[in-house]
């Protein structure tokens, strides 16, 4: 079933859009949520929750990308499970990814109320700004590592190299976006 249609279920009410979404999209979002939480009830239940906040969400939503719909909402749903798992114990898969991460962009606390909707829209804007001028398989590879979160053993498995190659070519990746947001004014 093609996208159009599974959003037309949606928009008509339809419940089978549901099944539907999860017959389409129901691997990725749990490859998503396991990447994030490495549990793998706690991955099903965010990918059900997905399908309940995107039926709660189209209509008035209508998205052009039903991947990247999806994705964003198990991916958000599944970093606060994280965080709520975490405010009581440590937890190592993200913890990792995070630190790494945390170097090269600005920490969202250190913005106050005001303006840090303002200031996430020109960060988010610097860094996409920065992904499109990446080679296509250096913007894939960043993104999947970043955004998605998938293992950096896996990651070079596929690109036939080494975990060590690939880690020092991410730690390169990282400095040149802490560079890049620097130089377009974004205090690290």
């Amino acid at each position: 079933m093609s996208d159009s249609q599974i959003i037309e279920m949606y928009v008509n009410r339809n419940e089978n859009a549901i099944a539907e979404s999860e017959k389409a999209y129901g691997s990725y979002c749990r490859k998503i949520a396991m990447n994030v939480l490495s549990n793998r009830e706690d991955a099903h239940e965010c990918v059900n929750d997905t399908w309940l906040r995107s039926w709660n969400a189209i209509p008035p939503q209508i998205p052009q990308s039903l991947s990247a719909f999806f994705g964003a909402i198990v991916r958000n749903l599944s970093l606060s499970r994280y965080r709520k798992a975490t405010a009581q114990k440590r937890f190592g898969g993200l913890t990792t990814l995070l630190s790494e991460f945390e170097e090269c962009v600005p920490a969202s606390s250190s913005f106050s109320s005001v303006e840090s909707a303002t200031e996430a829209r020109l960060v988010t804007a610097a860094i996409n700004d920065w992904l499109a001028l990446l080679p296509k398989e250096e913007r894939v590879v960043f993104v999947r590592r970043y955004w998605f979160g998938e293992a950096l053993k896996d990651l070079a498995d596929e690109m036939s190299c080494s975990p060590n190659y690939l880690a020092q070519k991410m730690s390169k990746l990282r400095k040149q976006l802490k560079a890049n947001l620097e130089k377009e004014g974004i205090e690290i």
